[in-house]
């Protein structure tokens, strides 16, 4: 299970950002009076009780933006919305209930998922008695604060977590995978006329899907389901991309969103390139896209029958994936012929394989190990004088496998090293294949200094270490 994520919503200018900055304990998001300072999605991993989350912070809905940015903003805020496990919807208890407010809640009012109506600015008990007349904008729980006054946050920490989905038993069983295995979810995407449908149509063995030579047939998101191995798959297939100042309509500008939603709500993300194209702009949005939300991905290379025929070898397309995508280089690469249905069945049994990595959990004990070992191989550099270092090391959810470093001062870690250590561990531990997330997190002044890697010597502490709720 993933890390859940709770989303901030709500109007401009009701504090969001500074509720943000108070749960997460940092001053992470910018605080200003200024409307729509915030336009970017802001996340933060916050440690609460014992269960992890991350806080998501949005720009203000229903702001006109000065710089002409509305429309990416409200791209943002519908992403932040669509990946959310909980809504926390924040009003000012200063203003009363502004139009926008009432626009805000009718846009949740659809959202099947969990919410919290968080009434922002209560810093006395005269705001209290107001607080009645924003009930009607939602059924959600309610929580009243004060930022400013540290009024109730105990109180919007346990009614956030009373909210979020169940936490699964995350036991110490090394290379052990979720019990009950889900539907595996397989979104297909990629330009246009790279061969999609044809492949959704020989793993469905059927023509489900309207094949075509014209470009861009497929419209919408379409899934369907089919069974291989006595398993269920549920195949996503996406509207053909291009470039976004080349989008002649409407229907093309929601065909590339909806193929960025497909790519979010799948488990594995085959990304489909040509045999006889090079890699475009269009790819590269794809790939990136993929890349920030780490999903695991094959590059499925078709139409290989015309390919071999060409100058490109196989070794010569993984080099050019490699120097193109070079964040990508953990993606396995496969070759097929989708009108032979040729290699299908071996891009699925490679999609099984990399989902099963993604849901893989690692003991304590060996990841503190692998972690001691490499800063033994590779001390970090020094920075202002002072040593970085790093407490332990724990895995904090799957899907993907996400990894805490509780460390001294996580500024002090430079980006190499941080790629080093990414290194080490996607080759020690069983994720070759797949993206792992990962945090580094300085201890707070007011916990406990805790075990440091160097204090950890022997494996009878490391097997006791392991046990400890981190």
């Amino acid at each position: 299970m993933a890390v859940p994520k709770i989303a901030i919503v709500g109007r401009p200018n009701v504090g969001k950002s500074s509720i943000f900055n108070w749960l997460a304990g940092h001053r992470v998001a910018i605080v200003d009076p200024t409307a729509g300072v915030t336009r970017d999605r802001v996340t933060y991993l916050v440690n609460e009780q014992d269960r992890y989350f991350e806080l998501v912070d949005t720009g203000g809905i229903g702001i006109t933006d000065s710089d002409d940015l509305s429309e990416d903003i409200e791209r943002q805020i519908q992403v932040g919305i669509d990946e959310a496990d909980l809504i926390l919807f924040v009003v000012d208890g200063t203003m009363g209930v502004a139009h926008l407010d009432e626009e805000v809640a009718q846009r949740l009012r659809s959202i099947e998922k969990p919410k919290i109506l968080c009434i922002n600015k209560c810093d006395s008990t005269k705001t209290d008695d107001e607080a009645a007349q924003f009930f009607r904008l939602t059924n959600a729980p309610v929580v009243l604060t004060s930022v400013k006054g540290n009024r109730n946050r105990k109180e919007l920490v346990k009614a956030l977590l009373d909210h979020l989905p169940p936490a699964e038993e995350f036991e110490e069983t090394e290379g052990e995978a979720l019990s009950a295995e889900p539907e595996l979810k397989i979104a297909i995407v990629g330009r246009r006329n790279v061969g999609k449908s044809t492949f959704i149509n020989a793993l469905a063995e059927s023509e489900r899907m309207i094949v075509s030579e014209v470009a861009g047939t497929t419209r919408d998101s379409v899934d369907i389901r089919f069974e291989f191995d006595d398993k269920s798959f549920l195949a996503i297939d996406t509207p053909g991309v291009r470039k976004r100042k080349s989008l002649a309509n409407d229907i093309e500008y929601y065909g590339l969103a909806r193929a960025k939603r497909s790519i979010r709500r799948a488990n594995v993300v085959l990304m489909f390139f040509d045999s006889q194209e090079t890699i475009s702009k269009v790819d590269k949005q794809l790939v990136a896209e993929i890349d920030e939300n780490y999903k695991p991905c094959i590059f499925v290379i078709n139409k290989w029958d015309l390919g071999r025929e060409s100058q490109m070898t196989s070794e010569k397309w993984d080099e050019y994936l490699t120097s193109e995508f070079r964040t990508m280089r953990h993606a396995p690469v496969a070759f097929v012929t989708a009108r032979d249905s040729r290699n299908i069945k071996q891009v699925i049994n490679l999609a099984q394989t990399i989902y099963k990595q993604s849901r893989l959990r690692i003991s304590t004990g060996r990841l503190n190990k692998i972690v001691r070992a490499a800063i033994h191989n590779n001390q970090p550099p020094y920075s202002k004088n002072r040593r970085p270092k790093i407490f332990y090391a724990t895995q904090v959810a799957t899907e993907p496998p996400t990894i805490v470093l509780k460390c001294n001062d996580s500024k002090l870690f430079t980006e190499s090293w941080k790629r080093y250590l990414s290194g080490v561990l996607r080759e020690q531990l069983p994720f070759k294949e797949i993206p792992v997330k990962l945090y580094y997190r300085s201890k707070d002044l007011k916990e406990e200094t805790g075990p440091s890697l160097d204090m950890i010597e022997s494996d009878e502490f490391l097997e006791d270490f392991s046990q400890e709720k981190l």
